[in-house]
């Protein structure tokens, strides 16, 4: 029998995602804010479109290391985790404080099945995961590879894409421009099936977002 005097242990009431704020990311998303509306300005257009509904998918791609900060300031409903390579923790304060903004750690090297579970997961418990598909800020052109890692991802989790398309590097007192693209519903791709013919689509459908946003930025000047 159980000893009575024991306090029975309420069960733990979970934050639910849109309400999440924890210390460390609002800290460093008023860094960000500091950043984009000073020395490195940013201007973000259709913004609205980061009021989506999570669970989603941030899809970006990958100029700097800052492109997180630049991602992070403008989704004030979530705090996002980001993927992020293994080689970021250098040490063991910097592997604590990426901890703390969420950041899922990947082995870009191997088949890290932990990474997906814990990015599955994420989406499953109602989160916005951010992804940047070509892999690395060292590439030729925009979209030349999309890692299909992350088409695998959204197909299994059956969630929106939201692809937002980085003009350039962070260029101090110069304007860099964001484009927040249209959500990409993908219920026609899920409702074929799992297999390598539905990752690739889904894969070309990303490049061809990106490209569109692309030439909305082009055409702006």
């Amino acid at each position: 029998m159980s000893n009575p005097t024991e306090a029975k242990k309420e069960p733990e009431k979970k934050v639910p995602p849109e309400k999440e704020r924890t210390w460390l990311y609002t800290l460093v998303r008023f860094v960000a804010w500091c950043g984009v509306h000073t020395f490195f300005p940013v201007k973000y257009h259709h913004k609205e479109r980061y009021a989506l509904q999570g669970p989603y998918i941030s899809m970006s791609n990958h100029q700097s290391a800052c492109d997180p900060l630049i991602l992070a300031y403008p989704c004030k409903k979530y705090e996002i985790r980001f993927v992020g390579k293994k080689e970021l923790n250098v040490n063991p304060f910097i592997t604590k404080l990426l901890a703390g903004l969420h950041m899922i750690t990947v082995d870009r090297h191997n088949s890290d099945m932990a990474a997906m579970r814990l990015c599955a997961k994420t989406l499953r418990d109602g989160y916005v995961l951010g992804i940047f598909p070509e892999g690395t800020r060292h590439h030729k052109d925009l979209m030349e590879e999309v890692e299909t890692g992350a088409a695998v991802l959204a197909l299994r989790a059956k969630v929106p894409i939201l692809p937002v398309y980085i003009e350039s590097k962070p260029r101090f007192l110069r304007f860099n421009h964001v484009y927040i693209g249209e959500p990409m519903d993908i219920s026609d791709l899920c409702a074929q099936g799992f297999n390598t013919e539905v990752v690739e689509a889904l894969c070309e459908r990303i490049r061809n977002a990106f490209y569109d946003l692309r030439k909305e930025c082009q055409e702006r000047k």
